[in-house]
């Protein structure tokens, strides 16, 4: 008989396999590796051993470092943009605070997981399949942020002036500030408060 959980609602769901659970670990140990010694010093064999199986065992779940780290990614960009995603349904009378929230959620996503944001930035140049990862997030922050800009009031056309240039330049902007607070060692929660009133002075909604 498969193993069952229950989610919040109580209904019955497939319980995680064992692959899957092993899977996890081996990433959530690469994960702390990536904030203790970077990406440039951890190996596969750092990371098996990290997550107490052999090289071997690790190259059963991933072909390589690059593919441990594009898994990181994956998984952090997944939660990034259903963030974004979810605001305007969440936050539907006010395109700004759905806005402002959707910042503030990507600010505790860099809180959380800053390394693997900071590693998806920094590898972006050189490895593809983070490149192609995080250009695909950044494409649906700026669509959902787009809907949002527009439900406020913002002009849909693609001029200069219209919301799909500025939406554009102000996702960039938000990335550049959290990354380089999480550099820093700032306030991220600061980082957020400043995004948030760049964004609703740029756009001009209120």
């Amino acid at each position: 008989m498969p193993p069952y959980a229950y989610d919040e609602n109580g209904r019955r769901v497939m319980a995680p396999s064992k692959g899957e659970l092993r899977e996890k670990a081996i990433l959530d140990e690469a994960e702390k590796q990536l904030i203790d010694i970077g990406p440039d010093a951890m190996t596969v064999n750092s990371i098996a051993i990290a997550a107490g199986i052999t090289r071997g065992a690790l190259y059963f779940y991933f072909r390589s470092k690059n593919d441990v780290l594009a898994a990181l990614v994956q998984r952090v960009v997944e939660e990034l943009s259903s963030a974004v995603a979810t605001r305007q349904k969440a936050i539907p009378d006010s395109p700004l605070d759905a806005l402002k929230s959707a910042i503030e959620l990507t600010g505790d996503l860099w809180s959380r997981h800053g390394a693997v944001m900071r590693a998806a930035v920094d590898l972006s140049p050189s490895v593809p399949v983070v490149a192609n990862l995080w250009d695909s997030a950044r494409r649906e922050i700026h669509q959902s942020a787009r809907a949002m800009a527009v439900a406020g009031g913002v002009a849909a056309d693609d001029g200069p002036d219209g919301a799909g240039a500025l939406v554009h330049a102000l996702v960039a902007m938000t990335e550049r500030t959290f990354y380089d607070a999480a550099v820093q060692g700032a306030s991220l929660d600061d980082a957020a408060r400043t995004i948030q009133v760049v964004w609703g002075r740029a756009l001009r909604m209120s």
